[in-house]
C-alpha cells in the first residue's frame, strides 16, 4: 500500500502485532498471580459488542457514552481503484473485526469496537454532483493545514474502550485495501471521565477543563431533523461529518482566572451550566442582564456565537477527543445532515468568538457518513453499485 507517510501498512500490520505478541509473552512475568490464600482481583466486564450492521453505521449516536479512544485515518483512493468494490470489502472487513472471528485481532477480543467509514467530496461528486457531501469544506481564518491534512476521499473512524484494538483494526483494514488506498494522515485521540447531563446522556471534558459537547441532537425527532440524511435514497441513513484538528493554547487559557475561563465559554467549569443560571441541561439566556445591564453571557462567549438559534442553523452531534500528539489539543467531529449547520456556525463564531484566540486548526476534512449495511446491501452499494 502506498502512504503519504511512510509507513508500508504489512510492516506496520507485522510491528503493531508482534508487539501485542511480545506483551502477552511477557504478562505472565507480572505480579499478577494472587499468593496462596488470598482471591485475584475480579477482571472488569468487558463492554457490550455494537452491531457493525443497520439503517445507521455505528460510531455515530452508538454506542452511549461514546468508547474512551479513537483513531482516525484520511486516506486517498488510487486513480485505478473503483470505490464499490474497496468499500464492500472493507464492509465484510468491519463485520468480522466486530464479531471478532477476523485472524488479524490476534484474538483480542472486540469489545464495543465500531468501525465509521465516510468517502469525500471528490467520491460523492462522482456519483452525483448535488448529493448531500458533495460540497468540500472552505477555508477559514486560524488555520495553519499542511495540503496533506486537508479533504481526502476516505475515512475510517475507529473507535473502542481498549486502545490496543485501534491499531490493530486500522492495520487489518489497511491491509485488505492494498495499494488501493494511500494514507494522508491519522490521529489518535481519547475521551476522559463522562460527566452525567440527564436522560441518561453523558459528555466528557476537553482539555481547557470544560465539558464539550452539551448541546445537541440528542432526542429522536431531533435526529431526525438535524442528524441523518432521508434522501435522496442513494444517501439516506448517512449523515456528514466534520473533522477538524486543534492545537490548543493551554498556557495561556490557564493563566486567566477561573471566572475569565468561564467568560470566554459561557459556561460554568464546575458544573456546565450556563452563566445566565440553572443546571448543565438548561438553555442559555442571552438576553439575561445583571442589574447594570451587562450580559451575563458576554457577547463574545463560545455559548452565544455558537448557539444554534442565534446562527440560524439546525444542532450538530459533537464526539470530540482530545490528542496529546502533535501537540495537545483536540479532535473536534460533527455530525450533520446539512454542511451549512457547521459552516455557518463557524463563520458566525469567526467574527468575534474568544474561544478561537486558543484555537489553531491543523488538519480540517468533511466526509458523507455512508448509510448503514449488512450482508444483502453491503457497504456503499447504494452509493457506487
Amino acid at each position: 500500500m502506498h502512504r503519504a507517510d511512510p509507513h508500508p501498512s504489512r510492516r506496520r500490520f507485522l510491528d503493531v502485532t508482534g508487539a501485542m505478541v511480545a506483551a502477552g509473552l511477557t504478562a505472565g512475568c507480572t505480579p499478577d498471580a494472587a499468593p496462596p490464600g488470598r482471591h485475584a482481583p475480579s477482571a472488569p466486564a468487558a463492554p457490550a459488542t455494537v452491531p457493525a450492521t443497520g439503517r445507521h453505521q455505528a460510531g455515530v449516536t452508538l454506542p452511549q457514552p461514546a468508547q474512551r479512544n479513537l483513531l482516525a485515518v484520511v486516506a486517498d483512493l488510487g486513480a485505478a481503484a473503483a470505490p464499490g468494490p474497496l468499500l464492500a470489502e472493507l464492509g465484510r472487513t468491519i463485520r468480522t473485526l466486530v464479531a471478532g472471528t477476523d485472524r488479524r485481532l490476534l484474538g483480542l477480543p472486540p469489545g464495543d469496537l465500531t468501525v465509521t467509514v465516510g468517502v469525500g467530496p471528490r467520491l460523492v461528486r462522482a456519483a452525483g454532483a448535488s448529493l448531500p457531501g458533495a460540497a468540500d469544506l472552505p477555508e477559514f481564518s486560524r488555520e495553519r493545514i499542511h495540503p496533506k491534512a486537508r479533504g481526502g476521499d476516505l475515512l475510517m473512524q475507529i473507535c473502542a474502550d481498549d486502545a490496543l484494538l485501534l491499531p490493530v483494526a486500522a492495520a487489518a483494514l489497511l491491509e485488505q485495501a492494498g495499494d488501493r488506498l494511500r494514507e494522508r494522515w491519522r490521529q489518535s485521540a481519547r475521551r476522559g471521565a463522562t460527566v452525567p447531563l440527564g436522560n441518561g446522556l453523558t459528555a466528557p471534558r476537553n482539555p481547557l477543563g470544560f465539558i464539550d459537547g452539551i448541546v445537541g441532537p440528542h432526542t429522536a425527532a431531533e435526529q431526525r431533523r438535524d442528524l441523518w440524511l432521508a434522501g435522496p435514497p442513494a444517501v439516506a441513513g448517512g449523515t456528514l461529518a466534520v473533522l477538524r484538528r486543534m492545537e490548543l493554547d493551554l498556557p495561556r487559557f490557564a493563566a486567566l482566572s477561573v471566572a475569565e475561563q468561564e467568560a470566554v465559554l459561557g459556561r460554568h467549569r464546575a458544573d456546565g451550566a450556563p452563566l445566565s443560571g440553572g443546571t448543565v441541561a438548561s438553555v442559555p439566556e442571552l438576553g439575561a442582564k445583571t442589574a447594570d445591564g451587562r450580559y451575563l453571557v458576554p457577547a463574545d462567549a463560545h455559548v452565544r456565537r455558537a448557539n444554534p438559534a442565534v446562527v440560524g442553523t439546525g444542532l450538530m452531534l459533537r464526539r470530540s477527543y482530545s490528542t496529546d500528539e502533535p501537540a495537545p489539543g483536540l479532535l473536534f467531529i460533527s455530525f450533520q445532515n446539512d454542511l451549512r449547520t457547521f459552516t455557518a456556525t463557524l463563520t458566525h463564531m469567526d467574527t468575534s468568538d474568544a474561544l478561537l484566540r486558543f484555537t489553531t486548526t491543523t488538519a480540517s476534512a468533511t466526509f458523507l457518513i455512508l448509510p448503514g449495511f449488512d450482508r444483502q446491501h453491503p457497504l456503499g452499494s447504494s452509493l457506487f453499485g
